[in-house]
């Protein structure tokens, strides 16, 4: 369990890393956004595919 607490935070500092260097993780091309109105609609999907991928890369490398 503390082995994937390890990873975890791992990732998730790397991903502010490259926040701070100025990729718009969050705001890539093709994900939706809709705004009418007093709302906004906002789905990552795009963002979320990518965050899928690049984790399931870590994990299998992790696995063996």
């Amino acid at each position: 369990m503390g082995k994937w607490i390890v990873v975890a935070g791992i990732v998730i500092a790397g991903i502010g890393l490259l926040m701070m260097a100025g990729l718009p993780i969050g705001r890539l091309p093709g994900d939706i956004v809709i705004r009418r109105g007093h709302g906004t609609f906002y789905f990552p999907i795009v963002t979320s595919i990518l965050l899928s991928l690049i984790l399931t890369l870590v994990l299998s490398f992790l696995r063996r």
